[in-house]
């Protein structure tokens, strides 16, 4: 039996949206006026920048600089529906949805649930390795962090300091660089200063990428000078180098070489979730559904999906887009029109370019054409992400904590937060 979830009777159509990420808050938001009544299913209350989760996690940003509450939204659009619960199973024949609130119908079902980390069937890796693909997750990385040099204050043993102060980064992607570079910032001008007796030359930062260069998805140029940035920064860079297992102590690479590691960040590789109803025909490589140009998942009627979970084949594109946000705010606007216009529009995607930020005054960027670095890349990689945050107040915080750190080289956030334990 249906739950009301309370939701208003007006005889609208009903599109249930699964995910409050890049592509499922813009298409709610542009479906607002629509003909349709539409409800947001999402187990968390708030959209995150994951663009930015690497600066919460080095001490850069406050968690609810880049979170934003779904309801705050919402607030003006009474066409708008948010439900905080978790998705359990889509019966599409049924056209239902399960959660753990209840079962809800819909008209049309749009998957726009995003990606998680894949660590490629390595248990002990997944286990043991941190990752950073939730708010809690960064902050559960900067607590790594912090707690690490915590301990490595109360021991004289050179050996143990120079492991809990090592960090390894796993993928030479845009995340892997930006955090290896955020990383490499604070050791240069920050924990001096608030560790004055540990020797922060037995700290290493390691980035290993299992491609022949970093930034794969960007230009050759923007992946010399990432590395030509990470290396001035003192960040050891290792291409073509695999790692096949972590235990929680030993790394060990695929050559059969072992390293004592504290702190290993995978960052290597994202992969979507099996929907439990969903059809395995459905899913291609990296568990993406697998869509046609209007963004409807092929062999299943009035469902589809958007951004990173959706794979996508286009003549330029013939192994899916890439998972960048760009790609699910432009699928999501055009899925909005077709649905509102009634009309099958096919998707193409209008590449605006790439942009990395390695540390201060370091950044590179692809645009249509040409590619550049340095300060003004820099500049620009700031502004374009400050106007991609949600909330006028957001934005105001994160541009006086970066101007904070611009001017001074340090910030006032390394405060180790631990989850409270009754007892």
């Amino acid at each position: 039996m249906e739950n009301t979830f309370n939701l208003p009777k007006n005889g609208k159509e009903r599109i249930i949206i699964i995910g409050a990420g890049f592509a499922g808050l813009k298409l709610a938001r542009k479906l607002s006026a629509s003909k349709y009544q539409v409800v947001v299913i999402d187990k968390r209350n708030f959209h995150q920048f994951q663009p930015l989760f690497y600066q919460v996690a080095t001490s850069g940003l406050e968690p609810s600089n880049i979170s934003f509450p779904v309801r705050k939204v919402f607030q003006d659009h009474s066409n708008l529906h948010f439900r905080s619960t978790e998705l359990l199973e889509i019966k599409h024949e049924e056209k239902v949805i399960v959660t753990k609130s209840g079962v809800l119908s819909y008209d049309r079902l749009v998957i726009a649930t995003g990606v998680d980390t894949n660590y490629f069937g390595n248990k002990n890796i997944e286990e043991h390795s941190i990752s950073m693909k939730t708010t809690a997750q960064a902050i559960n990385l900067r607590n790594r962090i912090l707690e690490s040099f915590e301990a490595a204050i109360l021991t004289d043993d050179k050996k143990e300091q120079s492991k809990l102060l090592s960090v390894v980064v796993v993928g030479g992607g845009p995340t892997g660089v930006e955090l290896s570079g955020a990383i490499a910032e604070i050791k240069n001008f920050v924990l001096q200063k608030d560790y004055p007796e540990l020797d922060f030359s037995r700290m290493k930062i390691r980035l290993y990428e299992a491609a022949p260069r970093l930034l794969h998805v960007m230009s050759e140029k923007a992946s010399a000078d990432a590395l030509r940035f990470l290396e001035k920064m003192g960040v050891e860079v290792h291409l073509n180098t695999m790692i096949k297992d972590y235990d929680g102590d030993d790394m060990t690479l695929a050559d059969g070489t072992t390293f004592k590691v504290q702190n290993l960040v995978w960052t290597a590789g994202v992969g979507g979730k099996k929907l439990v109803g969903l059809p395995e025909e459905v899913y291609v490589r990296g568990t993406r559904l697998k869509v046609d140009r209007n963004n409807q998942i092929i062999g299943l009627k009035d469902v589809y999906a958007v951004g990173d979970i959706c794979s996508m084949e286009t003549e330029k594109w013939p192994n899916g887009h890439p998972q960048v946000a760009q790609v699910a705010i432009q699928q999501a606007m055009l899925l909005a029109k077709n649905l509102i216009k009634e009309q099958d529009t096919p998707f193409e995607y209008k590449d605006k370019g790439s942009m990395a930020t390695i540390g201060r005054n370091m950044a590179v960027v692809d645009l249509p054409g040409f590619s550049f670095s340095g300060t003004i890349a820099w500049f620009l990689w700031l502004v374009v992400h400050l106007m991609a945050i949600v909330g006028v107040k957001n934005r105001l915080f994160i541009f006086i904590n970066w101007a904070q750190g611009y001017f001074s080289r340090d910030q006032s956030l390394r405060i180790l937060i631990r989850p409270f334990k009754k007892g």
